[in-house]
């Protein structure tokens, strides 16, 4: 039986680490954002229950940016180990 593959045995931690991390930066480029245009662009706050999803709203944009940012960077992590993986197997 062969080795199992780095994404293999690392997914989990590629889907934690990613949004984790994508998240973080998500949030500060959501509050740079929010810095430089303020909340005139938006019509409502949308801090409470399913508003907070809703990318119109001054909260919801933060939250989708967040996600977007979080699921881009679990594919970035997920592509950058599968060449790792690769390249691994091809020096092996």
């Amino acid at each position: 039986m062969g080795k199992r593959s780095i994404t293999s045995r690392s997914t989990w931690a590629i889907i934690v680490a990613g949004m984790l991390t994508g998240m973080g930066n998500g949030s500060v480029f959501g509050a740079a954002v929010m810095c430089f245009v303020g909340r005139g662009p938006f019509e409502d706050w949308g801090g409470q229950g399913s508003l907070s999803y809703i990318p119109t709203t001054f909260n919801g944009f933060m939250s989708w940016s967040m996600l977007v940012f979080g699921f881009a960077f679990v594919a970035m992590l997920f592509a950058s180990l599968s060449r790792h993986d690769a390249l691994e197997q091809q020096a092996g």
